[in-house]
C-alpha cells in the first residue's frame, strides 16, 4: 500500500479514497455537481443511484478532500479527482479520453504519464485553500510515481462552440501543444478551435474568458490539444489539455523533491 505525506489545511485533509464507500461519497458529490448543479443528462442508472460512476472507475485511484468538521467518513467528502496511471488504463482498456481525442502522441512519450479526470468541489469549498489542496495532492501523486506527463479533458460549460468563441479561439492561438506531443479530435468529433481572427482577441480577456480549471492548468505551464469536442450528455464543450510536470511552477510544487522519501498516510485504494 503507498504511503505518502499527509497534506491537510484546517480541517481539511487531502487523501487517496480508503474504501468503497469513500469513493461512493465522491461518485455522489460528482453527481451533485455534474446532473444536479451543471445540468448533464445521466443514464438511467446513473439517476437511479444518485451517483455519477462509469466502467473506468474500478480502474482509477480517487483523491478526495475530506472536511473533518463533518466527520471523518463518506459525509466528509467535499472535493475529489479521479486520476487514472498508464498501467490502470491497459486494465481498464484505454483512458477516457481516448474517446474524443487520439492521444497516440501522449501514449507513445516515455515515462509515466496520467490522465486527470472528473474534478469537482462542493459547492460551499470553492476556494483557493480547497483548490491549493487538490494541486498538493496531485504534485503528491505525481511525484511518488515518476510522472512526466499530465492530461485529461476539461469543460467549458454549454453545447453551442459559437457561444465560446473567445475562449476556444484563446486557447488554440496562445496555448496550442507542439504538433509533436498534440492530440487532435477524433474526425467523427472534432470541432475547430480557431473560430476568432487574432486581431479580435486581447490576450487579456482571452484569458478571462477560460474556466478556472483551465486556467489553472495554463499557470502550470498547459497546452490544449487541436479540436474541441461537443459533449452533449455532461452539458459541456472539451478541450484536451495536457502539463509536463517538468515545466510546473514552484507555486503548487516548491514543498516536493523528487529526491526526496515522502512519509505519512495519503493511502492509494486498495486493489
Amino acid at each position: 500500500m503507498v504511503m505518502l505525506e499527509t497534506l491537510t489545511t484546517g480541517d481539511q485533509e487531502i487523501r487517496l479514497a480508503a474504501n468503497n464507500a469513500e469513493i461512493e461519497a465522491a461518485q455522489a458529490l460528482r453527481y451533485r455537481v455534474f446532473f444536479q448543479e451543471m445540468g448533464a443528462r445521466p443514464t438511467p442508472e446513473v439517476a437511479a443511484a444518485g451517483r455519477d460512476f462509469d466502467r473506468f472507475d474500478p480502474f482509477c485511484d480517487h483523491l478526495v478532500v475530506i472536511d473533518h468538521t463533518k466527520g471523518d467518513g463518506p459525509e466528509a467528502v467535499v472535493g475529489t479527482y479521479r486520476l487514472l496511471r498508464r498501467s490502470q488504463a491497459r486494465k481498464a482498456g484505454r483512458f477516457y479520453t481516448a474517446d474524443e481525442y487520439d492521444i497516440s502522441p501522449l501514449e507513445s512519450l516515455p515515462g509515466e504519464i496520467m490522465e486527470l479526470g472528473r474534478s469537482c468541489v462542493d459547492a460551499a469549498y470553492r476556494t483557493k485553500a480547497t483548490m491549493q489542496l487538490l494541486w498538493r495532492g496531485i504534485a503528491a501523486y505525481v511525484f511518488h510515481y515518476d510522472i512526466t506527463m499530465m492530461f485529461g479533458c476539461a469543460s467549458l460549460q454549454g453545447t453551442d462552440p459559437s457561444k465560446l468563441a473567445l475562449p476556444l479561439s484563446y486557447l488554440y492561438q496562445h496555448h496550442l501543444a507542439p504538433e509533436s506531443m498534440r492530440p487532435v479530435a477524433l474526425k467523427d468529433r472534432y470541432t475547430a478551435m480557431d473560430l476568432l481572427p487574432p486581431d479580435r482577441i486581447h490576450p487579456a480577456r482571452g484569458l478571462a474568458s477560460v474556466p478556472p480549471l483551465v486556467k489553472g492548468y495554463l499557470r502550470l505551464g498547459g497546452f490544449v490539444g487541436d479540436g474541441a469536442v461537443v459533449d452533449h450528455d455532461f452539458n459541456t464543450v472539451d478541450v484536451c489539455v495536457m502539463v509536463k510536470t517538468d515545466l510546473i511552477s514552484d507555486k503548487y510544487f516548491k514543498h516536493y523533491d523528487r529526491k526526496s522519501r515522502p512519509a505519512g498516510n495519503l493511502e492509494r485504494n486498495p486493489g
